[in-house]
This record gives C-alpha cells, structure tokens and sequence, in this order.
C-alpha cells in the first residue's frame, strides 16, 4: 500500500485498520451518547464559503503567530494524553511539527518527556492540569519552563466524564505478564502495530513521565488520573497564579462562555482556546465551531482566539480563522496520521490541511490568512450558541420614543 493517503479521512482509516481494539477506542473516544463529538465535525458542514471567480491574486502566506511563536501555517498540535499509537509517540509528532514549521502542544500525561519533546521542537507549549498541591503544579511549570517550552496551556474543560454507550476502551494499568496474555488476542490480530514496537525494543508506555515531580519515578497513568480527580478545582485566582508563575504566555484551553472569557482576560493570560476537550466532556456542550464567533468578538480584541475540535481539512481551518480564530489546534487528525505511518503520517496530515487552506485562499481570492473575515463565510441562521452572554445586554435601548413605536 503506498504509505501517502490523501485526506485526514483516509488516515482514519488506515488508524483503524492497524491499531489495536483498546488503542483506537482511545483516540476516537467521545463520552455519553457522543452529541458534542458528532456536533463538532457536523457544525463545520453547515458553513459554507462566498468564493470570487475573478480578481488579483499572488502568492498565498499561511504564516501567523501564536503565543509569540511564529508558525507556517494557522494550525497547532494538541496536548494529547498518553499515546500508545506509535513507539516514538510525542517525540515523532513533535519532529514532525517542526519539519512542517509549527508549533507543539504536550500534554502532562503524555509519554515522552518535555525534555525530550523539547529537543525535537523548541516551539513547544507544555499543557498543565490543576492537580495536586500548588507546589506540586509550580513544581512542573518549572521543569517545563527549565526544559525550554515557550508557553503554557491550561486546561480547564473537563467533568470525568464516564459510561460511553458505544462502550470505553479498556487500559490497563501496567503491562505484566497477566496483562499482556489477555490482551494477546487484539495485538497479535495488529500485526503492523505488534512490529513496530518490538522493533524499538519497547513496550507502550503507561507512565506519565511530565507528572514527575523530583528525583520521584514517573507516577502510572492511572495514579495520575486519579490525583486529577482528587484535586478540587480551582477559581479564578488560580488561574491568575498561574499566569504569574509561569511568566511567560499562558493559554487558557476550554472557553466556551462570553462570561469566562472575559475572566480569562482579567486573570491575565494571553490566549483562550474555544474547545470542549473534543467532545470527551460534558456531552451536550455545543460544538466549539458555534460558540466561536461570539467568544471572538468579546475578546478577540485583547488576546488570541484559538479553535479546537472537529478540524479534519484545511476548508475547516479557514471557516476557523474567518469567524475570528487566529489558529487552529489539532488532535485525533495528527493522532490518526501517526497511526497510518509515524512521522511521515503526521507530516502527511500537515500537508493535507495546508494543501486545503490553500484551495480555500485561492477560490475566495484572499493572499493571507489574515485577510479572512466573515463575509467570506455562509453562516446559515441560528448557527450561533451565544454562551454567557447576558441576555439583557444584547438588547438595544431605543434613543427615543418615536424610534421604539
């Protein structure tokens, strides 16, 4: 099989076909009935574009900044949690991020360290969960900002979620002996997976080498998720502590409310990301797409607006950056692309969705990604979730009597 394909969708398949049962149940998860992960890639399909047929137009430019990190292309990779699609795991996706010229997104519960993420991909922002003590969490932003990550995000925007009704895949805890011969049936059944890793002389990883605090072994995924449960959460001095400690620009990942925003702002960080955790939270939460322009337009004036969730081609990525985004961030698309072929599939991914937002410049006739605005966007009526927004605000006092009959 020739290992290019040509859409994220191909990748897809590819990632289904080769991955173990529990490993791909894990990237395509979704939580509850699955309303907000269907809403998420069904709302970019209700959009649609007023191209022009005529008129000058050079050479498009892609390239903006993000986090003060100037990047190619208006799309970012995700924080995603521990990968067991791929033996070189984060360290691959951050390889290939930086051939394709944009930034890295790590998540604490990644498997690959941030030094070495880090050394792959110096544009690399370090994803923080509130969990445990504030000295354990300012512990682990100054071993990222030690390692040389350029920027924090902060995510917010989850409700541990539980009870899939397609069914959650299941993780083990650690892989002993016991463990391995249960799950013999799904793996030897991959056997392109299988070669892979005993090819790097490795098993999947089930630590979460970033949580570390110390000369202390890296905690497994389990233990880490369970003190992230355990841990109350935090309020809006939080965040600005956060802000403080890092010094540093600070992303704000799961804004889907006005209200929020706005405190963000106030709390100090440099950027939101309009996301709901890719559906894996509370389910029934509007797709992220939908509450966009509306969050843009409170505060798209004071920071950076990023999207994530359901970005499968580079057409989505401009109706993304037309409703106020300066950027997009990926994460089942690029997961899926290391799942079809490692690096290369992940760079395969990036060239697709360039190759899209391309198109798009050329048939609307616009030469950078900073000239999209919402002219360019058919939005059809009552696409919009106006989230926090008080309603009162959003009602016209008439200057006179006469104007109100």
């Amino acid at each position: 099989m020739n290992p290019w394909f040509e859409t994220v969708a191909e990748a897809h398949r590819r990632a289904k076909k080769r991955l173990p049962k529990s490993v791909y149940g894990a990237l395509v998860a979704g939580s509850e009935r699955g309303l907000t992960i269907d809403d998420n890639q069904a709302a970019f399909g209700e959009l649609g574009f007023a191209p022009h047929v005529a008129g000058p137009i050079g050479e498009r430019d892609q390239s903006t900044t993000v986090l003060g990190q100037r990047i190619s292309m208006p799309v970012i990779i995700s924080p995603t949690g521990v990968q067991a699609v791929h033996p070189d795991g984060e360290v691959a996706v951050a390889r290939a991020a930086a051939a394709r010229g944009t930034a890295m997104g790590l998540s604490s519960f990644a498997s690959k360290s941030v030094e070495e993420v880090v050394a792959a991909n110096p544009a690399t922002f370090f994803q923080l969960y509130w969990c445990g003590s504030k000295d354990d969490i300012a512990g682990r932003m100054a071993r990222a900002k030690a390692a040389g990550a350029v920027g924090l995000i902060l995510t917010l925007d989850w409700s541990f979620s539980h009870g899939r009704d397609w069914g959650s895949p299941v993780i083990p805890e650690k892989l002993d002996l016991k463990t391995m011969a249960s799950f013999a049936p799904q793996v030897v059944a991959k056997p392109r997976w299988l070669t892979r890793y005993l090819k790097s002389g490795s098993l999947p990883d089930l630590t979460a080498p970033n949580m570390a605090l110390g000369e202390a072994p890296a905690p497994g995924f389990f233990g880490a998720y369970g003190e992230w449960m355990g841990t109350p959460p935090p309020d809006w001095a939080d965040v600005a502590w956060v802000c403080e400690q890092w010094d540093g620009p600070v992303m704000l990942k799961g804004v889907m409310r006005v209200d929020d925003a706005r405190r963000a702002v106030d709390a100090g960080v440099a950027a939101i990301s309009v996301s709901n955790h890719g559906g894996n939270n509370l389910d029934g939460t509007p797709a992220s797409i939908r509450a966009l322009p509306v969050v843009a337009d409170a505060v798209g004036h004071e920071i950076e607006i990023l999207l994530d969730g359901g970005i499968r081609r580079g057409s989505d990525v401009v109706k993304a950056v037309a409703l106020g985004a300066r950027a997009v961030m990926i994460g089942r698309a690029y997961l899926w692309g290391l799942a079809a072929n490692g690096q290369a599939g992940v760079e395969n991914v990036l060239d697709i969705l360039r190759g899209g937002i391309d198109s798009a410049l050329l048939g609307l006739r616009k030469t950078t990604v900073t000239d999209l605005d919402r002219s360019d966007i058919v939005i059809p009526e009552g696409f919009e979730r106006r989230l926090g927004v008080d309603a009162s605000a959003q009602l016209r006092v008439p200057e006179s009597a006469s104007e109100a009959v």
